[in-house]
């Protein structure tokens, strides 16, 4: 109680610590000891209001659970916590090998990478080969934070590949980004798109060969598989290696690895090697720039926009040449020579990705020969088709049609053509906020579509509106915006998506979640309606979608698309009700392991200098030891290696292999 003449006291604090948190720039925070993720969320959200990052971490580690406190992720005064972005699924893999080998391809897969970035915002890598030195960079966060100048500087050399990451398979740590090293036989480094099905098989199987699995990724299975493989045919006593070596490594990985997979393997001072998973699940393709002297420079990409953008100071570009064939091993001698094909899977077929043309690729790449863009202008006519039968005359009732930025506004475009209504923008995004679908927790999905959409009030006043979204997936995101729209003064609200219903789990390498989150999972049309509250839903039906892809490029008329999160069906045949329960168990298992290990704070990680700062890594990988400029770390995370030990072995002949094609 106030005496009189005396101001009211202040209520006690509990203890404040203060925090940094990396954005686009640090930020000091001061919270309570005792605060919890959703505290520290809601500080980020009232002071960079639509700037606010969708994901945090703390040394790698997600904080997920935003009931958790701070502490419990081992955060205490001092800590700085990484705020970073997230899109879903597909990482971005690109290659480059020039035909002069006193240039450098650092500045040209910077530019590919940041092309890709939308295929995977949580960890960046690169690594450049001049003469036998390898150079690796990676790290958490988006391309520009990866790569500093200095960084830049180091990575030297006329060959290399890189990566941007997703993690579909294993974790956030830093572990993780890619590319991946080994250095027995030779040295090998991986950069991986895509999912093993059987990586719990796959680890068994390196295990017992005594090769050390020091991460959760997938992708250093598939590495430790393609080195053991490569270390049984290779010449003892020598460095020489043929691309019949080669290849036969491709085919064993081809043999004991399932699930989609696009790859490129950096072998030092000999050159890169691509390949693609026997069914074509995920996209990879390459392009060339002739060079004097009959040969070329040669770039790999997960999209041709990661080929044809790339250009130095001479400003000539790379032309795109082709995808590579499913179950096909192209290898890029070093020097620009030319490549070197074969197909090492001779029962391989092709089964692109559905869900590239509906969502992840860009609108300017074109994969297996179709324009995304093209594909999404006939999704939205098909769609426009449907609408029209559907609702009969009662499609005349629509207004206007209003896309679900960003990837739905081509199909929007011509489907408000083929209606003959006006097409209005009536979302602003802000672009720095990435899909919600993958954010933990309902509320905080809630509160990110709002934080990332605003109305444009005159579009919606009134107005029977239709919105066009590219896809519809736990539905938390669509019912905040018809929400939005109705708010916005919306008199009817119809919804529909460019693609099916997505009523099933990814196991290719989307991070599409379990069934039970799928809101299509088990509902019709009408029941998804009403939870979403729109006065009527519409789905593009399967065979249309396919239609729309196929109608560009006859040539994939008959083949069997990976459509897999609409219809059930998994094309590599092996996934059935025990692959997600046992998926679910180890899951389980990874996630109370790792929280674990963070609250016993036992486990020193060891960094590439042999010390155990939590940063990113700039190492020479092979020669002499690096300079003390070369071991600066900056700021991101750990980079681990798995650097097992080389020991002889007899060379086995190479066999089951099919002619090569130059």
């Amino acid at each position: 109680r106030t005496r009189p003449g005396e101001y009211p006291r202040r209520p006690r604090r509990g203890r404040e610590m203060q925090i940094f948190v990396r954005v686009d720039r640090t930020l000091v925070l001061e919270l309570r000891a005792d605060a919890t993720v959703d505290e520290l969320t809601s500080s980020l959200t009232a002071r960079l209001g639509l700037g606010a990052p969708e994901r945090l971490a703390h040394g790698g580690c997600p904080l997920a659970d935003g009931r958790r406190t701070l502490r419990e992720y081992g955060i205490s005064g001092g800590s700085t916590v990484d705020g970073l972005g997230r899109l879903p699924g597909g990482c971005g893999v690109v290659g480059v090998i020039l035909a002069d080998e006193n240039k450098h391809v650092n500045q040209m897969i910077f530019d590919a990478l940041t092309v890709l970035q939308h295929r995977g915002q949580d960890a960046a890598g690169m690594v450049t080969n001049m003469g036998k030195q390898l150079s690796l960079r990676k790290g958490n966060g988006l391309v520009a934070s990866v790569f500093s100048q200095e960084s830049m500087l180091q990575l030297r050399g006329s060959m290399g590949i890189g990566h941007c990451r997703y993690p579909t398979a294993g974790g956030s740590s830093c572990a993780e980004a890619q590319p991946l090293y080994t250095n027995y036989p030779y040295g090998l480094c991986i950069s991986h798109n895509g999912n093993l099905t059987n990586a719990h098989a796959l680890t068994l199987q390196v295990e017992a060969i005594c090769r050390h699995v020091n991460t959760q990724s997938d992708s250093e299975l598939l590495l430790n598989i393609f080195s053991e493989a490569l270390s049984k045919v290779r010449t003892e006593g020598s460095d020489s290696l043929d691309s019949d070596a080669i290849f036969y490594a491709c085919s064993v990985v081809f043999k004991k690895c399932i699930g989609g997979f696009a790859v490129a393997i950096l072998i030092n001072n000999v050159g890169v090697v691509c390949f693609r998973d026997p069914l074509g699940i995920r996209p990879l393709m390459y392009g060339q720039r002739e060079q004097p002297g009959g040969l070329a420079d040669y770039a790999i990409g997960s999209e041709s926009v990661g080929i044809d953008t790339v250009t130095d100071a001479s400003s000539r570009h790379f032309e795109l040449v082709r995808d590579i064939a499913p179950g096909e091993a192209v290898f890029f001698p070093k020097g620009g020579m030319p490549p070197i094909a074969r197909q090492c899977v001779p029962s391989a077929r092709l089964c692109p990705c559905l869900f590239e043309y509906v969502y992840f690729a860009r609108p300017d790449s074109v994969i297996d020969g179709v324009p995304v863009y093209e594909a999404r202008l006939r999704m939205g006519t098909m769609l426009a088709n449907k609408i029209q039968r559907q609702l009969g005359d009662a499609w005349q009732e629509i207004d206007v049609v209003i896309p679900v930025p960003d990837t739905s506004r081509t199909s929007a475009l011509s489907l408000a053509e083929a209606l003959d209504r006006p097409y209005r923008e009536g979302f602003i995004k802000n672009r720095y906020i990435a899909r919600t679908f993958i954010m933990p927790g309902q509320a905080a999905r809630k509160k990110g579509v709002r934080v990332k959409l605003n109305t444009i009030k005159c579009e919606f006043k009134g107005k029977n509106v239709l919105l066009v979204d590219d896809s519809i997936v736990r539905g938390t995101t669509s019912k905040e915006i018809v929400q939005m729209a109705r708010d916005a003064g919306a008199a009817n609200v119809f919804f529909c998506s460019a693609a099916p219903p997505v009523r099933f789990p990814n196991v290719y390498g989307i991070d599409i979640p379990t069934r039970t989150e799928l809101i299509a999972n088990g509902r019709e049309e009408l029941q998804i309606a009403r939870m979403i509250d729109v006065d009527w839903l519409g789905y593009q039906d399967l065979q249309d979608l396919k239609t729309a892809v196929q109608e560009i490029n006859p040539a994939l008329t008959g083949c069997t698309f990976e459509a897999s999160v609409f219809d059930g069906k998994y094309v590599t045949g092996d996934i059935g009700d025990e692959y997600f329960a046992s998926q679910a168990r180890r899951k389980q298992e990874k996630k109370e392991e790792a929280l674990a290990a963070k609250l016993s704070n036992s486990v020193t990680f060891l960094g590439a200098d042999g010390g155990g700062n939590q940063n990113a890594c700039n190492v020479r990988v092979a020669g002499t030891r690096p300079s003390a400029s070369a071991q600066q770390q900056s700021a991101e995370c750990d980079s681990l290696f798995n650097k097992t030990s080389g020991y002889s072995v007899k060379s086995n002949p190479v066999d089951n292999l099919a002619p090569s094609v130059n």
